[in-house]
C-alpha cells in the first residue's frame, strides 16, 4: 500500500508540476526601441501593404512611414532563438506579443533592442468590464435581447439613411473591417447570404485562436454585422448592405482577458493592411478582476489605454475608426471605455426609437476635457439577426455603433475626396446637437441628408473643408 501511495504521490507531484510549467507560459507584449537595419522602405510599401492601403493613405495625403514598416526580423528571430513563441507582430507599435517563462522573458529584456513589455506583467491577467444596467442581466457585452420579429425601418430612418440609400449610396465600393469577439453562423444567416453569396466578405482571421474561421464563436459580432450588411426586404436591412467586409474575431468570450486589448491592435493593423475604409469595434475597456491593473477615469484621456493608442494610430493611417461609447451610463464608472476615449475616434451614444438618450449609454467628457461621446445613434429596440438564423431586438451602444459605421460608408461614398477627419467632421455637424454638442450624446444624431447637403455646398464653393488631417 505504501509503494502505491508513492507511485500516487509521485505520478501526483509531476502532474503539478507539468501543471505549473503551462501555468508559467505568460504572454507578454514586448516592444523593441527601433527599426534599424530593416529590409524595407518607403520606396517599396507594396511589400508591406497591399494595393488598396496604399491608395487609401494617397488619396489623403498621408505619406508611408517607418511606422507603416513591420519590426525587424533579426530582432524576432533573437526572441525565437531564446526559446520564446512569437504569436503576432505589431508594425505601429514595433514589437511582438510573445509567450514564454519568467526566465526567458528576463533573457528577453536583457537584449539591448527591446525597450520593454506592456503593462509591466503577464497580459493575460486582466478582464475586459461587464456592463451592468438598471436591473437588466446582460453579458460582457452590455447587450440584453429579447427574441422576437421586427423591422429596421426606425434604426434606419434615424440617421436617413434611407434617403442614403435611395441616392445609390449603399456602401458599394467601401470596405468595413468588423472587430469583434466573434461571427456566430453568420455565413448562414438568410439576411446576410447576398453578402457571403457576392463574395464580399474579403477576408476573416481569429486573432484568440489563431485561426481563419471566425463563425464558430461569440454571436455578437453576428448581431453587429446584421446592422450593416444585412439584406432582407420588410425584415431587416442594414445601414451598408452593399458594402464588403474584413470579419476579425479579437474578444475572447472565454478568458475575459486584458490581452484582447492587444488582439484589438493586430486586428486594426491587419485590416489596415488589406485597406479597409473604415473600423467598427463594438468593445469598450476599463475595468479589470485585477484591480491593480484597471484603468482609472484620469487615463481616459486618449493616451493611456493599448487600445486606443492602436484606434487612434489606424485612424492616422486614414482609416476611420467608429467605436461604442460604451454601456457604464448607469453603473458607478459611468464615463467612455477605451478606445472610445480616443481624440481621433468617432465614439457612439445610444439612444431609444425617440431620440431620447439610453440611461445606460456612457457619458464624457474624456479626462482632458474633450466631447465625448461624439455622436448617437439607436441603441435600443434595434433589430438585429441572430446565429439561430431569427431576429430579435437588442440594447447597448454596441448596435448604435455599426448603424453609424454603415451610414458613414453611404456616406464616404458619395464623397470620396474627403479625408478619413472630414467625414468625422460633416457627420458631427450634421447631428441634432451641433450647435450645442454635450456630453451625453455629444453632437447628438447625425443626419446623411444634412451632411451630404454640407458637403456638397463645400464642395460647390470650393471653401477650405473642415480639418483634414490628423497630424501627432
Amino acid at each position: 500500500m505504501s509503494n502505491l501511495f508513492s507511485k500516487v504521490l509521485l505520478v501526483v507531484g509531476v502532474w503539478i508540476m507539468a501543471f505549473e510549467t503551462v501555468q508559467s507560459q505568460n504572454r507578454y507584449l514586448v516592444y523593441f526601441k527601433d527599426k534599424s537595419g530593416t529590409s524595407y522602405s518607403t520606396a517599396n510599401p507594396q511589400q508591406y501593404l497591399s494595393a488598396r492601403a496604399i491608395a487609401r493613405r494617397q488619396r489623403q495625403h498621408i505619406a508611408v512611414s517607418e511606422r507603416d514598416f513591420p519590426p525587424n526580423t533579426s530582432y524576432i528571430q533573437s526572441i525565437k532563438n531564446l526559446g520564446a513563441k512569437v504569436l503576432y507582430k505589431t508594425r505601429w507599435l514595433n514589437g511582438v506579443l510573445v509567450e514564454t517563462n519568467s526566465t526567458t522573458l528576463s533573457q528577453i529584456l536583457a537584449l539591448p533592442f527591446v525597450r520593454g513589455i506592456e503593462g509591466n506583467g503577464d497580459i493575460r491577467n486582466a478582464r475586459v468590464s461587464t456592463e451592468n444596467r438598471s436591473n437588466n442581466k446582460t453579458d460582457k457585452w452590455g447587450t440584453t435581447t429579447t427574441e422576437g420579429y421586427g423591422f429596421s425601418e426606425n434604426q434606419v430612418k434615424m440617421l436617413c439613411a434611407d434617403s442614403m440609400h435611395s441616392a445609390g449610396y449603399r456602401g458599394e465600393g467601401m470596405l468595413i473591417g468588423v472587430l469583434d469577439g466573434g461571427f456566430q453562423n453568420a455565413n448562414q444567416h438568410p439576411s446576410l447570404q447576398p453578402l457571403f453569396s457576392e463574395n464580399r466578405v474579403l477576408s476573416t482571421f481569429d486573432f484568440v485562436d489563431n485561426e481563419t474561421d471566425v463563425y464558430d464563436d461569440h454571436s455578437h459580432g453576428t448581431n453587429v454585422l446584421s446592422c450593416m450588411a444585412s439584406y432582407m426586404p420588410d425584415t431587416l436591412i442594414g445601414t451598408a448592405y452593399k458594402a464588403s467586409y474584413v470579419l476579425l474575431r479579437t474578444e475572447d468570450d472565454a478568458t475575459e482577458t486584458k490581452i484582447e486589448e492587444a488582439y484589438w491592435v493586430f486586428g486594426a493593423e491587419y485590416a489596415d493592411s488589406l485597406g479597409v475604409d473604415i473600423i467598427n469595434s463594438s468593445l469598450g475597456y476599463s475595468e479589470f478582476d485585477n484591480p491593480a491593473q484597471n484603468y482609472t477615469y484620469s487615463q481616459m484621456n486618449g493616451d493611456v489605454a493599448l487600445s486606443t493608442r492602436g484606434a487612434d494610430l489606424a485612424a492616422q493611417a486614414g482609416i476611420l475608426v467608429v467605436v461604442s461609447a460604451g454601456n457604464s451610463g448607469s453603473s458607478p464608472w459611468q464615463y467612455i471605455t477605451a478606445p472610445a476615449d480616443g481624440d481621433s475616434v468617432l465614439a457612439v451614444g445610444a439612444v431609444n426609437p425617440a431620440g431620447i438618450r439610453t440611461s445606460f449609454s456612457s457619458i464624457g467628457p474624456s479626462a482632458d476635457g474633450r466631447v465625448k461621446p461624439d455622436v448617437a445613434a439607436q441603441g435600443s429596440f434595434v433589430v438585429v439577426a441572430t446565429p439561430s438564423g431569427s431576429y430579435a431586438y437588442s440594447q447597448g451602444t454596441s448596435f448604435a455603433a455599426p448603424l453609424l459605421a454603415g451610414m458613414a460608408a453611404g456616406f464616404w461614398q458619395a464623397h470620396p475626396n474627403l479625408t478619413n477627419v472630414q467625414v468625422m467632421n460633416y457627420l458631427k455637424q450634421s447631428g441634432t446637437q451641433a450647435q450645442s454638442p454635450d456630453y451625453l450624446l455629444g453632437y447628438g444624431i447625425p443626419n446623411f441628408k444634412k451632411a451630404d447637403a454640407l458637403a456638397s455646398e463645400c464642395a460647390a464653393q470650393k471653401c477650405v473643408p473642415v480639418t483634414a488631417r490628423i497630424v501627432k
